[in-house]
């Protein structure tokens, strides 16, 4: 069955860190764009990063550069994001998605994916 399933969310003080894992199951990731989403509770969905297929490239929504980081793991058929410097503001149900593109870009936003994940919960709280 082809699926994407993160995991790695929980609860972390203001400051903390945290690494989400997106991982692929039926299909090679590395084929594949894969951006990571984010939406809490009465917001819209926001796009936070992405990583490319081809060339590695990557993204980062203003509100995580500097704080976040995207690698790939392709023996592990992996995305990951790495969150440094958690904030409140942080706190969300974040989801991974994959799409054939090449390049990451921010209009990686507005792609539409073939697969998506389930969402984990991530909570930045004192």
């Amino acid at each position: 069955q082809e699926q994407l399933v993160e995991s790695g969310g929980g609860l972390v003080q203001p400051g903390g860190s945290l690494r989400l894992s997106c991982v692929a199951s039926g299909f090679f990731l590395e084929n594949y764009a894969v951006g990571w989403f984010r939406q809490a509770p009465g917001k819209e969905r926001e796009g936070v990063s992405c990583i490319g297929s081809g060339d590695g490239s990557t993204y980062f929504a203003d509100s995580v550069k500097g704080r976040f980081t995207i690698s790939r793991d392709s023996a592990e058929n992996t995305v990951y994001l790495q969150m440094n410097g958690l904030k409140p503001e942080d706190t969300a149900v974040y989801y991974c998605a994959a799409d054939t593109h090449y390049y990451c870009t921010a209009l990686f936003t507005g792609w539409v994916y073939d697969y998506w994940g389930q969402g984990t919960q991530v909570t930045v709280s004192s």
